[in-house]
C-alpha cells in the first residue's frame, strides 16, 4: 500500500511539473469572437442587444482572457438551422440565436416571489453555458481528464468559475440559473428513457447538483436551497466535501492554464448589470 501511493504521489507530481512546463508555451488572450448577422429578420434584436447594446462577446471575451490556451479559440453567435443550442467543436464555440431568443421569451415579467429578478434568468443560463462549453474547450486543448461523464464535468467547472465572481454576481447567477433549469422541469413531460440514456443530465439533476456546488461553497448565501422544495436534507449534508472536490480538482487540473494575475482583476470587476431588465424593443 504504501509502495502505491508513493507511486501515486510520484505521478502527480509529475503531472503537475508537465503541467506547468506546457502552460509556459500556452498565451492569455486566445479568445477570437465573430457576430454573424442572422439571416431570419425575427433574430435582428439579438444582434443588436448583443453586439450593439452591450457587447456580450467582448465582455466574454475579456473575461476569459486570462486563461491560457494553445492556440485560438473562436467564439460566435449564430444561426443554428432552428436548434435553441450552443455547442463546442474543434475549436469554435458556436451560441445560437435560437437559443438566446429562447431565454429571452422565458423571462418572467416581474420579480419571482424567491427575489430572483428577470434579468437573472437570462444572463445566469447564458453565462453558464458559455462556459459549459468553454469548460468542453479547456478539457480538449489541455487533454484535460476527466473521471466521469464529461458533461458533468463541464456543469462543474462553469459553476466554479462563475461562483468565484464574489457573493452579490455569484448568487444572481446561480438562482438565474436554477430558475431556469426548474422551469424547464415544470413545462415538460417526465423525462423519458432517452433523456436517462442521453450523455447529459437531466434538468432535474443539473438544478440539483448547481444548488449543490453554490451551498457547499457558502452554505450562508445560499442557503435558500435548503429550504422547502429545495435541496433535501441527506444531499445538503454532504454538499461541503463535493464543493471541496471540486475545488481539488479545479486547481490540479485547470489551475496551472490561468494568469492569476490576470484573473484577480478580472473577477474583482462588475460584470452583471444592475438593471432589472435590458429594454429593447422588438
Amino acid at each position: 500500500m504504501r509502495k502505491s501511493l508513493s507511486f501515486a504521489a510520484s505521478g502527480m507530481i509529475l503531472f503537475a511539473a508537465l503541467a506547468i512546463s506546457a502552460c509556459s508555451e500556452e498565451k492569455t488572450n486566445q479568445i477570437r469572437i465573430n457576430y454573424i448577422p442572422p439571416s431570419n429578420p425575427e433574430y435582428l434584436y439579438i444582434y443588436k442587444l448583443l453586439k450593439e447594446e452591450q457587447h456580450t462577446l467582448e465582455n466574454l471575451q475579456e473575461f476569459l482572457s486570462p486563461f491560457r490556451l494553445p492556440w485560438t479559440l473562436e467564439m460566435s453567435l449564430t444561426e443554428c438551422e432552428g436548434e435553441a443550442d450552443a455547442m463546442y467543436f474543434d475549436g469554435t464555440i458556436k451560441i445560437c440565436y435560437e437559443y438566446i431568443d429562447e431565454l429571452w421569451s422565458n423571462m418572467p415579467v416581474k420579480t419571482t416571489p424567491a427575489g430572483i429578478e428577470p434579468i437573472d434568468t437570462f444572463i445566469g443560463p447564458f453565462l453558464d453555458t458559455v462556459l459549459h462549453e468553454f469548460a468542453h474547450a479547456l478539457f480538449d486543448y489541455h487533454d484535460i481528464p476527466v473521471l466521469g461523464r464529461e458533461e458533468d464535468a463541464a456543469d462543474q467547472v462553469a459553476a466554479y468559475i462563475y461562483l468565484q465572481l464574489g457573493g452579490d454576481e455569484a448568487q444572481r447567477l446561480i438562482m438565474g440559473t436554477v430558475y431556469t433549469y426548474m422551469a424547464e422541469v415544470v413545462d415538460t413531460d417526465p423525462p423519458s428513457i432517452e433523456e436517462y440514456a442521453d450523455e447529459q443530465s437531466t434538468s432535474e439533476q443539473r438544478a440539483y447538483n448547481l444548488m449543490c456546488i453554490a451551498y457547499g461553497s457558502d452554505p450562508e448565501l445560499f442557503k435558500i436551497f435548503t429550504a422547502k422544495g429545495g435541496l433535501p436534507e441527506e444531499r445538503a449534508e454532504i454538499c461541503a466535501e463535493e464543493y471541496e472536490l471540486l475545488v481539488l480538482a479545479f486547481e490540479t487540473l485547470i489551475d496551472p492554464y490561468i494568469d492569476y494575475d490576470m484573473a484577480d482583476k478580472i473577477f474583482d470587476a462588475s460584470w452583471l448589470p444592475k438593471e432589472n431588465s435590458l429594454i429593447l424593443n422588438r
